[in-house]
């Protein structure tokens, strides 16, 4: 898990974890609502797809919802497409998956 503080307050968080010896899964992006357009969850993605690269990993992918714009914006921004949804969430209609090679 990695986090962002700004004055000692946490203001953005993010976690990934193994999926496959390739790819990483990316949880739990959360930044708080005063800090949000700030650049604070893209900051947070680069570092965790960073920290991924370092141990080796060369994709990314993650799950958000149709009813999260702001979500999918910030992922097609850094770089994420969208893919046929993976594991739990197949035949789940309202999930977007998406990855990204780093």
């Amino acid at each position: 898990m990695l986090v962002c503080f700004t004055d000692n307050e946490a203001i953005g968080c993010g976690a990934f974890k193994k999926y496959d010896k390739e790819t990483v899964e990316v949880k739990r992006m959360f930044v708080q609502p005063a800090h949000r357009g700030k650049s604070v969850a893209s900051m947070v993605l680069k570092e965790m797809e960073t920290w991924a690269e370092e141990l080796h990993h060369t994709n990314t992918i993650l799950e958000t919802g149709k009813k999260q714009p702001e979500a999918i914006a910030l992922y097609v921004k850094n770089g994420y497409t969208i893919t046929p949804n993976y594991g739990p969430y197949e035949n789940i209609e309202n999930s977007i998956c998406m990855m990204k090679k780093i």
